[in-house]
């Protein structure tokens, strides 16, 4: 009997099946973002939580290494990230009310000497451009904020967040080592290991990443106020701090904290001290692109600049300033899943998949 000819070539007939696979996978992930979005008071505490496990994972190991019981080295690693949290928040809290008013009068001398060198016509009043600005940052602040309100006041909600991250963070710290076996029990016959290994590679690419985003945002910083303070330039604490806050969002919040830089070093200090600042935020970005991020976060998942900002993008637009915080991290764990499977794949078959 003569066997039957494909209605479709092949190309065709490959190229239909990945389209099935990506509507497939597209849906799912749709309703995983769906349901995120839906059950986001529980969502979010949980997420802050395995980023709070993630960075200090290796001070709990520590700690346990040295015959410390499990309960009480998670209770102490937990104070002590209340105690270096609570401090570092307070000492960039400060330092940008203490200067906030002299960042924001500079910028308003910026945009004013702006519009006077230009000879700019029919432009409003500095003031109320301010204004307007003042405006839309508190709408997108309420926008950004509005997942968490949920009928109580933002201070309430803030604090119950970080409650219940604090616990989580107790509980993932102290029961870490039940991981393997939870793992093992859930994951479908034949594939517990594969599942372990899946996890053990997504934590340990967003550990990485947390730990080496702090430490360069730490350095970022204290180069840059040193910088900013031998330039004699006004806020250089709060201009600081604002890069150490804006380091957990790569590329785009260095650019923010950089530009506020230049341009109160612009409004107070003139045209030459502003090159000066240009100078100090270049050479920090290249040591930090050269330099600290090949260095320190070697062992973390790399991606392309052109996917961290996508990231960035999808993660505002699904939960404003949390989702661009968490995007990195949670792409950083997919790309270590999907280097997993590759790599349980290639072992398996002896190469990479073809097509479905």
């Amino acid at each position: 009997m003569p066997t039957r000819k494909p209605l479709l070539p092949d190309v065709a007939r490959r190229t239909a099946a990945w389209c099935g696979v990506l509507l497939l996978v597209a849906g799912v992930a749709a309703v995983a973002i769906w349901l995120c979005v839906a059950l986001k008071t529980a969502v979010t505490p949980v997420l802050l939580a395995l980023l709070g496990t993630a960075l200090l994972g290796p001070v709990h190991r520590w700690l346990t290494g040295r015959k410390v019981n499990r309960s009480v080295a998670a209770g102490l690693t937990c104070a002590l990230l209340v105690a270096v949290g609570g401090g570092a928040g307070y000492i960039v809290v400060t330092a940008l009310v203490d200067t906030g008013d002299q960042i924001v009068a500079s910028l308003k001398d910026t945009a004013q000497w702006v519009i006077d060198h230009f000879d700019i016509e029919g432009v409003a009043n500095v003031d109320d451009l301010a204004d307007n600005a003042k405006g839309l940052v508190e709408k997108f602040g309420a926008s950004a904020a509005g997942g968490l309100l949920t009928g109580i006041s933002l201070i309430g909600s803030l604090v119950t967040t970080g409650v219940l991250a604090l616990l989580l963070t107790f509980f993932f710290l102290r029961d870490s080592d039940r991981a393997v076996s939870l793992a093992h029990t859930l994951a479908p016959r034949g594939t517990g290991d594969l599942v372990e290994a899946m996890g053990r590679r997504a934590f340990e690419a967003v550990e990485g990443f947390m730990r080496g985003t702090t430490f360069i945002a730490l350095i970022d910083a204290l180069c840059i106020t040193v910088g900013l303070l031998i330039l004699r330039v006004p806020g250089a604490v709060g201009l600081g701090a604002l890069v150490f806050v804006g380091a957990y969002i790569p590329y785009l919040g260095a650019f923010i904290s950089g530009a506020v830089a230049v341009l109160v070093a612009l409004a107070d200090r003139g045209l030459v001290i502003a090159l000066w600042t240009v100078g100090v935020v270049l050479a920090v970005q290249v040591l930090e692109g050269h330099v600290l991020q090949p260095v320190i976060q070697s062992r973390t998942v790399q991606m392309h600049p052109a996917m961290i900002m996508i990231a960035l993008t999808a993660g505002a637009s699904v939960a404003g300033l949390l989702g661009m915080l968490l995007a990195v991290p949670v792409c950083a764990a997919a790309f270590g899943v999907i280097g997993e499977l590759r790599k349980g794949y290639e072992a398996e078959h002896g190469g990479v998949p073809e097509g479905p």
